[in-house]
């Protein structure tokens, strides 16, 4: 049920069989933009996005040049720049489509922080983590690293070698009823893992009935002030025919 009037536009949803109203003016955004700004975050070697005005003849898309109209053309990587979400056909020999498969857009989705334990020089999110850290039973899940530094805002990944999921937790969180995975860094895999991105292989389930309704959202920021726990979630995705689209993940406080 929606409730709007003058100064508010609420939603009554039923969660754990009560009603709750949520404020829709409230949402908070834990996406991460598409900018040319060189000290944005991004990853996976590719230089910032450019947007440039379309040139055609002597008319230049750039009212600061005559123009009446600015008219830009923007070169970016979802996988690569900013917030972004992904379906099965980012591993898959198949061309799946993030805009053909995702058809829910608002979840309850539970918060955890974790803080990656160091094994062999690497940074790993392990199964005994995430079943310390979750506590409720939803189809989403975010997952925040400690520590929670807002220099990821700004941070190039590249050659960084960021912390990742292990199979062996990707695994229990798919057996757990999780389908949309929410994380802070550039990847659930390692950066260098030589083409194998098992724990992708392992969320999409893609040796057996592939889950292609399912999906994996990176390079999120959370910030402090929101705290682990479970809110009501909607997951905006910019309809892009490709496997992975720039998204804005909406967090409603329960």
């Amino acid at each position: 049920m929606l409730i709007q009037n003058k100064w508010s536009m609420k939603a009554k949803i039923e969660y754990k069989g009560k009603e709750i109203e949520i404020d829709l003016k409230k949402g908070i955004d834990i996406s991460l933009p598409i900018t040319t700004n060189p000290n944005a975050a991004r990853a996976w070697y590719i230089d910032p996005p450019k947007m440039e005005p379309v040139v055609l003849g002597d008319w230049i898309g750039d009212v600061n040049q005559g123009s009446g109209v600015n008219f830009y053309n923007i070169h970016f990587n979802p996988h690569a720049h900013g917030t972004h979400t992904e379906t099965a056909g980012h591993v898959l020999n198949e061309r799946h489509s993030i805009n053909t498969h995702l058809k829910e857009f608002f979840f309850f989705t539970e918060l955890i922080s974790v803080r990656p334990d160091f094994k062999d020089d690497n940074l790993e999110i392990t199964l005994d983590l995430l079943k310390a850290a979750k506590n409720d039973s939803q189809e989403a899940i975010i997952i925040r690293t400690l520590p929670n530094e807002e220099a990821k805002k700004q941070k190039n990944y590249s050659n960084t070698n960021p912390p990742y999921i292990t199979v062996e937790g990707i695994d229990w969180l798919r057996e757990q009823g999780v389908k949309h995975l929410l994380i802070d860094l550039p990847s659930v895999d390692p950066e260098n893992d030589e083409g194998a991105v098992a724990a992708h292989h392992t969320f999409w389930h893609t040796e057996g009935e592939v889950r292609l309704d399912c999906t994996i959202t990176e390079l999120v920021y959370i910030p402090d002030e929101v705290k682990d726990g479970t809110y009501f979630m909607n997951l905006q995705v910019a309809a892009f025919e490709n496997d992975a689209a720039p998204s804005r993940p909406l967090l409603f406080d329960l």
